[in-house]
This record gives C-alpha cells, structure tokens and sequence, in this order.
C-alpha cells in the first residue's frame, strides 16, 4: 500500500487522494502530490495595521474603540498594551488590558508603540 504524507495544513495523516489531487478529510486542504510545501506554524508573520512586524513581548497601541464582547467595557483609541503574546486563531494577540483585564484582540486594530 502506497504511504501517503500527512496534510501539510493541519498534519492529519487521513489523506487520500483524490484524482491528481490529495485532499485531507479533516480541514479540507487539497494540494498536488508533487506542490507539498513544508509549512511552519512558528514561522507565521503578524503584522500591524501599518505592517510592522509583531513579537511576542511588543507594546502596541489600540487604533480603533474597541468593544469588549458581552461587556460594557470599551478599549479606547490611543489605549498601550504592553506584554503581548501573539497566537493562532481568529484574533492573534492575547494580552491584558489595564482596567479590563485578559482579552484577545485582532492585528489590524493595533500598531507597534
């Protein structure tokens, strides 16, 4: 039996394939056998509003009054958050926000300080 290789996305070894194609059941990423591309979760760029390049650690500043979901907190316009931690997923930073507390917020409503 032929050993496929794992989903370059989302690495489940659940592949078959699919015509010319490989397709993986789980995420649904298709490719080609002979595009497989090594794809590194750590080396992912994030970038602000203004493409500056985030690190974990960065200070950035709020550029948009922001509403904390399923509160009546507002992160204000001009509001420094320091300490980020960048992350996978919807919103990329998890942080603390001052007088708020631990919240997630999305790249493109923040620039480096």
């Amino acid at each position: 039996m032929f050993n496929l290789p794992n989903c370059p996305k989302c690495n489940s070894e659940y592949t078959y394939e699919d015509g010319s194609l490989l397709v993986c059941p789980e995420c649904g990423h298709e490719w080609a056998l002979d595009t497989v591309v090594e794809t590194d979760e750590s080396e992912k760029e994030f970038k602000d509003a203004h493409g500056n390049k985030l690190m974990d650690g960065d200070s950035v500043i709020v550029i948009k009054d922001l509403k904390a979901k399923g509160t009546s907190f507002v992160v204000k316009k001009g509001t420094k958050v320091k300490n980020i931690r960048l992350v996978d997923g919807d919103h990329d930073i998890d942080c603390k926000v001052e007088g708020i507390g631990a919240m997630q917020l999305k790249t493109e409503f923040v620039k480096k300080a």
